[in-house]
């Protein structure tokens, strides 16, 4: 017999769920249709939370925070093993499943665990995990499967010595040596990660650059603090080939250079889960990666009831973003109006240290011909700076010399995923740096960079009259010897 149901989305990644609570807070009958075993996707069990997680987790078990104070040989635990980064990302995922189970169940969102592939454009086929097969129509659709990592079949993956981004959480050693095939987040983000760990890591990637859409001047403060730490970058030079030496791979790169490592970490791109949809039954078709193409406001694919988020559909690929697709595609279906989404949304890299950006790079407001002024604050001028012993860091904000209007901030170093906000909310409300020159900030914070960086901006803007500035010292200097 055949299930009806108002919604069906396949998939409980971000914008899957997002998707299935919104129809259901509307008063529709939902299913979730979850391949694996446990709700959440690739955000939940492979992606977003385990490398968050591990992160925050060599951070504490490193002492990498406190360095700066205690010195480069600092630690909490002198001998860390890969066992030690398991144990926190499994109660973070326990957590996370039976939070989600929750509010699927606290919303009537009805749950089958199984392989769909389409029948036609409104049926679906579920073989359950018992082996069962289950048929469910749906009125309207919403594909949010994700996304896996790439693999060529030139690359001699293995699981141990030659791994990709999934493999990578599920260690059973710390390699002493780590080589990164490709400079995408990613990659960038492991690499600083189990460089954090004294791991010796060398990042490749076959362009001449990489993270092309964060603001350069921010870039090199971080390929700067990369290289201060002894991480090898290899730009501009494709890999040839993998082999196996002695157990031990051996990348050859196109200029002739061999790089030793213990393991390999290959993040060259990642392809969407659509193959067993068979997504021509329903008259779709993908591109060569497997992304689907949608409208951009509505998320609707070329059949109008069937609509496509999150990862799958290509950049930007964030899970914040992926969130708000399932909301909005969820609204469209049933007919509610959704506000426009709000200009600027911020990019977070969970690197070491982080980077954050929101808004438009120094780049980009230049290739637009905009009269422009920045600001920058390094986070050591700070005075919670020098409480958290922090050596690098920086925030830097790019303001409109004809309108004094905010155009962006571009952050890295410890927070700047927390930090960012801030400037997000002054451009979604068309701020002006007088915000930051006029309000009062928390001291001592991290968040006092948006007011050193303002000054720092007006500074450059404001002209200068001679005579002025020593009639305004002097004045100053006579009112606090009155006080």
């Amino acid at each position: 017999m055949i299930q009806d149901y108002e919604l069906i989305v396949i998939g409980s990644g971000p914008s899957g769920r997002r998707a299935a609570v919104q129809a259901a807070k509307l008063g529709k009958s939902v299913l979730v249709i979850e391949k694996t075993s446990r709700l959440g996707g690739v955000s939940v069990h492979t992606g977003t939370i385990p490398s968050k997680t591990l992160r925050e987790t060599v951070l504490n078990l490193t002492g990498w925070r406190e360095r700066g104070f205690y010195g480069l040989a600092y630690r909490v635990k002198q001998d860390i093993a890969a066992g030690d980064l398991t144990i926190r990302l499994t109660k973070t995922l326990d957590h996370e499943v039976e939070g989600l189970k929750h509010q699927f169940i606290r919303n009537h969102v009805h749950m089958m665990h199984g392989a769909a592939r389409f029948l036609d454009s409104h049926s679906l086929e579920v073989t359950l995990d018992a082996g069962e097969i289950q048929l469910v129509r749906g009125q309207r659709i919403v594909i949010a499967v994700g996304t896996r990592p790439y693999r060529p079949d030139s690359v001699p993956f293995n699981g141990t010595t030659v791994v990709d981004s999934d493999g990578i959480i599920n260690l059973q050693k710390l390699p002493n040596s780590l080589a990164v095939i490709g400079a995408g987040v990613i990659g960038v983000e492991y690499a600083t990660i189990f460089s954090a760990l004294d791991v010796r890591v060398t990042l490749i990637e076959p362009r001449d650059s990489f993270l092309d859409f964060i603001d350069r001047e921010l870039l090199a403060e971080f390929v700067h603090q990369l290289r201060d730490r002894g991480v090898t970058f290899r730009l501009g030079d494709p890999v040839e080939t993998i082999n196996m030496e002695h157990g031990q791979p051996i990348v050859m790169l196109a200029g002739g250079r061999r790089v030793r490592a213990e393991m390999v970490l290959y993040t060259a791109g990642r392809v969407g889960n659509v193959e067993a949809l068979e997504l021509d039954r329903c008259g779709l078709a993908v591109d060569n990666r497997g992304r689907i193409t949608v409208d951009p406001t509505t998320y609707q694919t070329a059949v109008p009831h069937i609509y496509a988020t999150g990862d799958v559909i290509g950049f930007p690929s964030l899970a914040s973003t992926s969130m708000e697709q399932g909301r909005i595609a969820a609204c469209h279906a049933f007919g509610e109006n959704v506000p426009p989404p709000p200009r600027f949304f911020p990019y977070g890299i969970y690197s070491v240290p982080e980077i954050s950006t929101v808004g438009m790079t120094e780049e980009e407001v230049r290739s637009r011909h905009i009269p422009y002024e920045t600001g920058v604050a390094r986070f050591r001028e700070t005075s919670r700076g020098h409480i958290m012993g922090l050596q690098g860091g920086l925030l830097k904000m790019i303001v409109s010399l004809k309108t004094r209007k905010l155009l962006g901030v571009h952050i890295v170093g410890e927070g700047a995923t927390e930090l960012v906000h801030i400037g997000q909310a002054v451009l979604n409300l068309h701020g002006t740096l007088d915000y930051f020159l006029e309000n009062t900030f928390n001291y001592p914070t991290l968040a006092e960079a948006y007011k050193i960086a303002a000054l720092d901006a007006w500074n450059r803007m404001t002209p200068r009259v001679a005579g002025r500035e020593e009639a305004e010292i002097e004045n100053a200097e006579q009112a606090d010897a009155a006080e």
